[in-house]
């Protein structure tokens, strides 16, 4: 392949331009530019070809018509060697831009400004550049085109050694420049779609995700558009034979203070653990043990120490090598408590300095801080599902006040029974279906996650209380989604509780009722289920 000879370069970022400015005119290559491009080529003392006069008509409209031009987009697109397309560039005098150095303007940056206004996102939409870089992309067997300061150093050496570059590398280059334009359009589409309240149709064909989905009254959007640049890679996935990456904000949320890189599984542990004590931001000190996103135990005390206690005695099992949340700082003396067993991660809103320099000691203990709620995020969950699909959802952050509670039963509940519910209503929205919770005031007694049945669920949480040791009497049931039958609430009243709250809505409300009376149990209905899969 013939050498490169010819270069367009047009940055917004010029950070590297220089050196790499350099290294292409030392190689004989000839550089064309525009605007302050050119003009930073001119102070550093370079050679450089105004755009305006290789293509021989000027800048118009204030700068926003100038590389759509013949010569520019003919240079980059016509096949070399094909003679047809050899034929016409010499017909009209177009000659070849062997190198395409461009970056954009910074939209996504303007936007996320909360006081931006409509014309200066209008302004700040690239149109020259993704055209450039999409025609050089297309062409890429011929022309080399590079967006990422970082990606100029290996072309200065390809440049060095060989006066052109690899094919291999120009297709890396080219697949980078698609990935880039793409998001660049989803950006610009997101905003839009926002701030004008509409979208298109939905187009015939799955569309790829493209850029991420701000917090909005909206409907739920036609077009789901994806965009959002990978934050790290992990290890694996949640199996070593799966690759895996982060993608998103997730920084800004939490920051690591301790302990070995974030396995995909931690990041999800730690972020349900987050949400979960997040339900209890400002009550009083509260201590939650999650794993495998399920609750085990969650308490609540004067203190931390206490919450961990109640916490911890609710399964001395699951807890080793889980996650622990708090609400409040964590101190010292929660800090020795909890440095007795092996856990994989710690998450607090603050670090007492005692507390982390002790915890500090077990080097593989991750220790999370959290920077922002988040429940503040943007309130959207999103799946893959296989078969090139996604499901979107409002994310379930319902939360149910006393007096939204509808009574059921002949007995009202008294007012502990009230506050067992409302915590416990709390913690069963953070278990996987079927979810049953047996709770005191301050404490969950038993948890029965993830089964087939809901009369299951409540077995195991009956058993998990009585391995732990833990009286169920005077507690409160609670179950993420109705009791289609009396049985489940039967063997609830028979393992000691004296109150349920439930969603209410089966067809047999009214025997699950009578079941309740029968059995002098005051229960309520929610009129909210909490279904977590």
């Amino acid at each position: 392949m013939a050498k490169i000879r010819r270069a367009l370069i047009s940055v917004y970022d010029k950070t590297g331009l220089i050196p790499l400015a350099q290294t292409l005119v030392a190689a004989k290559v000839e550089l064309i530019s525009t605007g302050g491009t050119a003009r930073a080529l001119r102070e550093a003392g370079l050679p450089v070809v105004e755009l305006s006069d290789y293509t021989g008509f000027p800048e118009m409209l204030a700068g926003r018509v100038k590389t759509l031009h013949p010569k520019i987009h003919g240079g980059l697109l016509y096949l070399r060697g094909n003679p047809s397309h050899e034929a016409e560039v010499k017909k009209h005098g177009i000659q070849p831009i062997d190198l395409v150095v461009v970056n954009l303007y910074p939209f996504e940056q303007t936007v996320a400004r909360p006081d931006v206004t409509m014309k200066e996102a209008i302004e700040n939409i690239d149109i020259g550049g993704p055209s450039m870089l999409r025609s050089a992309a297309k062409n890429h067997s011929h022309v080399t085109v590079v967006m990422d300061p970082n990606d100029y150093g290996e072309i200065a050496e390809q440049i060095k050694t060989r006066g052109n570059t690899t094919l291999e590398f120009r297709r890396k280059l080219a697949a980078l420049v698609f990935a880039r334009t793409s998001a660049y359009d989803a950006a610009i589409a997101t905003h839009f779609i926002k701030a004008f309240g509409a979208a298109p149709a939905a187009p015939d064909k799955a569309v790829q995700p493209s850029l991420p989905l701000e917090k909005a009254a909206a409907p739920l959007p036609p077009i789901l558009i994806l965009e959002t640049p990978q934050a790290q890679p992990l290890r694996y996935g949640e199996n070593p034979h799966q690759r895996a990456a982060l993608y998103g904000r997730f920084a800004d949320y939490f920051q690591q203070l301790h302990g070995k890189e974030l396995s995909y599984n931690n990041i999800l542990d730690l972020t349900a653990a987050a949400d979960l004590i997040a339900e209890f931001a400002e009550e009083a000190p509260t201590l939650a043990i999650l794993k495998h996103t399920n609750p085990c135990g969650v308490g609540q005390g004067q203190h931390l120490r206490a919450a961990w206690d109640r916490a911890f005695a609710a399964d001395k099992q699951a807890p080793f090598g889980g996650i622990l949340a708090v609400n409040k700082p964590l101190d010292l003396s929660c800090a020795e408590a909890v440095a007795e067993i092996f856990s994989e991660i710690i998450v607090a809103p603050e670090w007492n300095a005692a507390a982390l320099e002790l915890l500090q000691r077990k080097k593989n203990l991750r220790l999370v801080k959290v920077l922002k709620n988040p429940l503040t995020a943007a309130p959207w969950d999103i799946r893959s599902v296989g078969a090139d699909s996604f499901l979107m959802q409002e994310r379930d952050l319902k939360a149910v006040a006393a007096s939204e509670l509808k009574v059921v039963t002949k007995r009202k509940p008294t007012k502990t029974e009230l506050q067992s519910m409302l915590f416990g209503w709390r913690v069963v929205k953070h278990v996987k279906s079927n979810a049953i919770v047996y709770a005191g005031k301050d404490r969950t007694l038993g948890i029965g996650a993830g089964q087939m049945s809901r009369v299951d669920a409540s077995r195991i949480a009956i058993w998990k209380a009585k391995e732990a040791g833990l009286s169920l009497e005077g507690s409160v049931v609670c179950s993420d989604a109705f009791f289609p039958f009396p049985d489940g609430l039967v063997a609830a009243a028979e393992a000691g509780a004296t109150a349920a709250i439930q969603p209410g809505g089966s067809v047999r409300d009214a025997e699950v009722i009578a079941a309740a009376d029968d059995r002098g149990l005051a229960m309520v209905f929610t009129g909210v289920r909490h279904f977590r899969h």
